[in-house]
């Protein structure tokens, strides 16, 4: 399939050619790329929906959606529409500008990452030498869009989800660039495509390091996204729906495609840099890609139906007392594992990292005690 790609868009540049200058080919060549991508961000969030559905009913001992079309394949459909008929609705006091801009901008990040994401060899939209740090800078307008909306319904509850989300996703981002780092320290470079050609040998979750930055990278990236058990910028049972409270309509749908296609983007990321991306043996490459992909989304909707949602203290600490530190001392661990000769290798940086989950624990032990003490007043 990588080679059909690669063929359809070398012939569809090629014909560009004969008709183009060298700019308008270059150009023709990221309009297809985008096509591609505008494609199929929305059909892979449509269908994450009806996953998670399924997954969660058959964990929960029920069918799920099973009525529209054969085993209820054309549910996602059924919502489309249900989104695009909804009355849209706009609350008197709202700034019309943000309340406006809000739901595009989220979705428009989303949408841009997938360019550096590679889904197969071959198969990257733009090769970036940057592509790591691309995706940071596109991960980070989240936040800031997030409260625009939040602050521009002018209700209290949206608000209050809005900086709920700015303090966690701020805290839990620059853990998760940290733990990156190690990552880019060994491949030597922040190209997606280079570094999953430096996985040829042994991928990157294999080692001690390697598997500890791809734990803090995945938990944290559950943080971005605002998922189970981080959910609190959305807390259904304390604040009615966060941020998104005042948006109906395909205004709502717009908040729903950004945060599944930002699953399916933190997943992707993390099987590019930690599991070997898209090598494999046998299958071919955009499916060992996809297999791999998935089999995280299903850890991510797995965490929804297990684990209760954090108490805001509880989601701040572990970013900032556990996480951190522990993505810190995994650096210089990373090095050492680079520099050193076996057996040392790979028995050094573990006992640096056992030792740091020793005594991180042992000071949060003391932290956690403290909040488990109750005082009751008449």
């Amino acid at each position: 399939m990588e080679t059909l790609f690669i063929q359809i868009k070398t012939l569809l540049v090629n014909a560009a050619a004969l008709v183009l200058p060298p700019w308008g080919v270059t150009l023709s060549s990221m309009i297809i790329s985008a096509l591609a991508i505008l494609g199929l961000g929305p059909l892979i969030m449509m269908y994450l929906t009806l996953m998670e559905r399924k997954v969660l009913a058959r964990m929960q001992n029920r069918i799920g959606p099973n009525r529209a079309g054969p085993w209820g394949l054309l549910q996602p459909l059924a919502d489309g529409i249900k989104m695009l008929t909804k009355e849209d609705i706009r609350p008197s006091a709202a700034d019309p500008l943000l309340y406006f801009l809000a739901p595009i901008l989220i979705a428009v990040p989303a949408l841009m990452v997938f360019a550096v994401i590679p889904f197969g060899k071959g198969m990257t939209a733009a090769d970036l030498n940057v592509g790591v740090l691309y995706f940071v800078a596109l991960s980070s307008t989240t936040t800031l869009v997030i409260f625009m909306a939040s602050w521009g319904s002018r209700n209290k509850y949206s608000v209050l989800g809005g900086m709920r989300s700015v303090s966690q996703m701020i805290s839990y981002e620059v853990t998760l660039v940290i733990s990156v780092v190690p990552i880019l320290m060994a491949a030597g470079s922040l190209s997606t495509q280079t570094i999953v050609e430096s996985q040829s040998g042994r991928w990157y979750a294999a080692t001690p390091w390697g598997l500890l930055s791809c734990m803090i990278f995945f938990i944290c990236g559950l943080a971005e996204c605002n998922r189970s058990p981080f959910d609190l910028p959305e807390a259904e049972s304390e604040i009615v729906a966060g941020y998104h409270t005042e948006y109906s309509g395909m205004r709502f749908a717009l908040f729903y495609m950004a945060e599944f296609m930002n699953v399916f983007s933190i997943c992707a990321l993390t099987v590019t840099l930690f599991l070997g991306g898209w090598q494999g043996p046998l299958l071919p490459s955009w499916l060992w890609f996809l297999i791999k992909t998935y089999l995280l989304i299903f850890i991510v909707f797995w965490f929804r139906g297990t684990l209760p949602r954090l108490r805001a203290d509880h989601l701040m600490g572990l970013a900032w007392k556990f996480l951190l530190p522990l993505a810190v001392m995994n650096i210089p661990a990373a090095a050492m594992s680079h520099f050193l000769s076996e057996p040392f290798s790979t028995a050094v940086p573990l006992a640096i990292l056992m030792v740091s989950v020793a005594v991180l624990s042992f000071f949060n032990k003391g932290y956690a005690a403290e909040k488990r003490v109750y005082h009751f007043t008449d």
